[in-house]
């Protein structure tokens, strides 16, 4: 017996044994199919984000305060240490930190989160018809939930310090989450397919986004490695990593001190001296990067979830 699948276009098809069904997707499902899919389950995408987040804070009496403690621990801290007790010659480190680390934060608890989201929700995987992708989708929209939330904190500690943004840059920042998202939504459709076949790839992710974390100038000044890089004429190979590009966006417009006066009178080399026109043109790369890899995520999500109920 077959019964049609109207948010796939695949087919159930059902053993005369009266084992469990196993979905075939139909190879005539094309990516806009998909794309109109999710576009029409938009609201339960939404109502998924709402469940995340309320879950994450269940039966918690300061709920999403929690969400805003992280952030605002991270720039005490690294106050008291790197300014106050080793005397850093970045001025105000920890704003610069902070810049960076909520974009890093979104990225990695987006990518965490969502390639463990069908294997967590296999019951109504196998039961409920709808689009898996949402699940994964859903994953990064809390993400940035719990970013905007976070943000604040970022908002505050620069009216605090009396920091003023660079305005000609503050405009890229929205360019520069539209990048962050489309490229976390694209590695998460991908990785929550991937992982139901392989369980390491959750385990694997993890040391994945370590390395990645290091890679990425959130704790060090882009300049201290990118001149290194530039003498070696492999400066291009920084900016194949997507959240570089993203994280330095954020630093130049919020942060805004490319070369200020250190401590000790001398001055400290932070961020490039890129024009904005650069910047935008380096997201522009991303996002359209992103979008085409996207792309190839609801490629290998369709190509994957035909047996997802035999392997849940």
């Amino acid at each position: 017996m077959e019964q049609a699948d109207s948010t796939s276009g695949g087919k159930v098809a059902e053993s005369r044994s009266g084992s469990m069904p196993i979905r075939v997707v139909s190879p005539k499902v094309t990516i806009l199919k998909r794309l109109a899919n999710i576009w029409s389950f938009r609201e339960l995408l939404v109502s998924m984000v709402r469940k995340e987040l309320r879950i994450k804070y269940k039966n918690s009496v300061l709920g999403f305060v929690w969400s805003l403690l992280n952030p605002a621990l991270y720039l005490v801290i690294y106050y008291i240490v790197f300014q106050k007790i080793l005397k850093n010659e970045m001025p105000l480190y920890a704003i610069f930190l902070l810049s960076g680390l909520l974009v890093w934060n979104f990225f990695s608890n987006a990518l965490s989160a969502a390639t463990t989201t069908v294997v967590a929700n296999s019951g109504i995987v196998k039961k409920v018809a709808f689009p898996r992708e949402i699940l994964a989708l859903s994953s990064v929209g809390a993400a940035f939930v719990f970013f905007l939330l976070q943000a604040t904190v970022l908002v505050l500690a620069l009216l605090i310090f009396q920091v003023t943004p660079a305005l000609t840059y503050v405009w890229l920042v929205p360019v520069a989450l539209l990048a962050l998202i489309l490229f976390a939504g694209a590695l998460a459709v991908a990785l929550s397919a991937i992982n139901v076949y392989l369980r390491d790839t959750q385990h694997l992710l993890e040391l994945v986004l370590l390395a990645w974390f290091w890679a990425t100038p959130v704790v060090y000044p882009f300049q201290e490695l990118g001149v290194r890089l530039a003498q070696k004429h492999l400066l291009w190979a920084y900016f194949l990593n997507p959240v570089t590009v993203v994280v330095l966006t954020f630093q130049r417009a919020l942060y805004a001190k490319v070369s200020p006066v250190g401590l000790n009178g001398q001055v400290v080399n932070i961020l490039p001296t890129y024009s904005p026109l650069w910047f935008f043109m380096q997201l522009l790369i991303v996002i359209v990067v992103s979008a085409l890899l996207f792309i190839g995520a609801l490629a290998i999500f369709g190509r994957l979830e035909g047996n997802f109920a035999e392997e849940l």
